[in-house]
């Protein structure tokens, strides 16, 4: 049997269970998960590996108009995405309506790469409902197979996986057989305290914040890691290191947890916090930052 691979990439607006889908269809939690809209703000390939094929999973930013620099490259991020695509998986839910972000729908449309449409949180919906959508989204995406799914229940999830393998070209691996992703450790160790930021803090502090691993240094029994987290305002420092450092050792407390159970290894966290004035708006710093693709 030839050997089958390609790049599936996973799209859609804000909220609708991307990531959710993302970690399941890989078997591992490579996306940071919270309920907050613009959880994910790279592009995050998950690599699943058998004898007979390979998929590369892209998991992407929700699609947004921009309203600053950092918004603009996140949205190249889904565009990218959607142009090297072999086979797309458009993710909506039970609440969106059809018309949001119309424009990026009209460039799926335009793709010749098969797209699967995810009606997803199905659980949260009826069956009457459930056939209005499915019948809506047949007439916005004519050519999409339409898979109704609940990525949180794991809801015909392997029926969509199934699908994606039978849909993949024939070719050889294009990354090798023992990777599971092509970001570097420090990427998601850096995602983790993000993501227990985004969980505990509210207003614009979570998404004011951008956090950077200055060190991560393996050792015989643990491993070494000393992060920066950005904010914009020096008013966000205070709240995000809370009264005598409370706030931010609870970040820290939740995230070596996380990050020891993701690396498999004792970890010594350490945490600061510095301010970077609109840094979200500075074509420079979001280069150094990894969002700008050269």
């Amino acid at each position: 049997m030839a050997h089958k691979a390609g790049f599936v990439s996973i799209l859609g607006n804000p909220n609708v269970g991307k990531s959710t889908l993302m970690n399941r269809l890989v078997g591992e939690k490579l996306s940071i998960i919270t309920a907050k809209a613009q959880t994910t703000r790279h592009r995050i390939k998950g690599i699943v590996n058998e004898e007979d094929y390979q998929i590369v999973f892209s998991d992407t930013p929700g699609v947004v108009k921009p309203s600053y620099k950092m918004q603009e490259y996140m949205l190249d991020f889904s565009r990218s995405a959607l142009d090297d695509a072999d086979i797309i998986v458009y993710v909506t839910d039970v609440v969106e309506t059809r018309d949001k972000n119309a424009d990026f729908i009209e460039r799926v449309k335009r793709r010749e790469a098969p797209v699967l449409l995810v009606i997803n949180k199905v659980d949260l919906s009826s069956p009457e409902k459930l056939d209005a959508l499915y019948e809506a989204w047949r007439e916005t995406l004519p050519g999409a197979e339409v898979f109704p799914a609940s990525a949180a229940e794991n809801f015909n999830v392997q029926n969509l996986f199934r699908r994606i393998v039978e849909l993949l070209p024939e070719g050889p691996p294009y990354f090798a057989k023992d990777d599971l992703t092509d970001m570097p450790a420090r990427f998601f160790v850096a995602e983790i305290i993000r993501e227990k930021i985004l969980l505990h803090y509210e207003k614009e502090v979570p998404y004011s914040v951008e956090v950077v691993v200055e060190e991560f240094r393996e050792e015989e029994t643990r491993v070494r890691v000393r992060a920066l987290i950005h904010v914009e305002r020096e008013s966000q420092k205070g709240i995000l290191i809370g009264h005598q450092g409370s706030a931010l050792k609870r970040v820290g407390t939740e995230a070596r947890a996380d990050v020891e159970a993701f690396l498999g290894k004792r970890v010594f966290l350490e945490l600061y916090v510095k301010v970077l004035k609109d840094w979200r708006d500075k074509e420079n710093v979001l280069k150094n930052f990894g969002y700008k693709q050269l």
